[in-house]
């Protein structure tokens, strides 16, 4: 783990959704390194077991979880478990999206409402029911917390061959600001990372062309989603609520987004 500030020392998070791989791995990683105890859900048990093992070795408190983000009773068991096992909780990080591992690039007009349905639920829907599972618990302890979800650029401009994604992503925005009016006053604070193209080992084969496309010339890292996600965690953003943390490179500096290959 890297040598970070101990900005969330004392503090308890979970990570659902992908929290062993990936970005959602960085995470887990960098919010142990700030201090905090980290409670991994991961749909594959052995991944959630070895981001756990892996910051417990470097001195973290960890618990490993597993179970299905498109279940509530899941995501309810999880977050439960995750505040009854650490001994509360303050930090809710919602990773796991996307589309292209899940659903291939396809226009508008040939979008199946299973696909369209998948799209919500794996980039809105257990992101709500999440949050508001982890803002029953932040109420019933009082005290506040945090909650950062990952979203992504697509949200933000028009996404060929990608409308569902985009719309789910427009509004993990919206949800993120809904919490910030609504529960500002009760300590609560929740932002989104709106990530450009990160090198993921998912995404990395439909990433042709980046270098000449970004203009800094590359793919992000997970770790740079990492790093954002740990400040807007932190005491460091403790005056930003509602917001969308731009990590992209300087991607929609220029923009259009490139089209996806079919």
């Amino acid at each position: 783990m890297s040598d970070l500030p101990k900005v969330l020392a004392g503090k308890n998070a979970l990570v659902i959704g992908g929290g062993g791989v990936g970005i959602g791995r960085a995470i887990t990683r960098g919010l142990a390194a700030a201090g905090s105890a980290v409670a991994v859900a991961d749909v594959d048990q052995k991944r959630a077991d070895e981001a756990a093992a892996e910051i417990a070795a470097a001195g973290a408190k960890s618990l490993s979880l597993t179970g299905d983000v498109r279940s509530r009773e899941e995501i309810d068991g999880i977050v439960t478990r995750a505040a009854h096992e650490l001994g509360g909780l303050d930090i809710l990080a919602t990773v796991v999206g996307g589309q292209l591992a899940f659903v291939p690039a396809t226009p508008l007009h040939e979008t199946t409402d299973e696909d369209w349905d998948l799209m919500f639920d794996l980039n809105l829907r257990y992101v709500a029911r999440a949050v508001g599972a982890a803002l029953r618990i932040f109420l019933a302890q009082g005290g506040g917390g945090t909650i950062v979800s990952v979203g992504s650029i697509a949200g933000y401009a028009g996404s060929p061959m990608q409308a569902a994604y985009g719309a789910a992503k427009a509004g993990l925005a919206s949800l993120a600001r809904s919490v910030a009016a609504e529960y500002s006053r009760d300590g609560v604070r929740m932002n989104v990372v709106a990530c450009g193209p990160i090198a993921t080992p998912v995404a990395r084969a439909a990433q042709t062309g980046i270098s000449e496309w970004v203009p800094m010339g590359r793919p992000g890292e997970s770790r740079e989603v990492a790093d954002a996600a740990v400040f807007l965690a932190s005491p460091l953003s403790s005056y930003i609520t509602g917001q969308s943390l731009v990590v992209d490179g300087g991607a929609t500096a220029v923009g259009p987004f490139p089209r996806p290959t079919r």
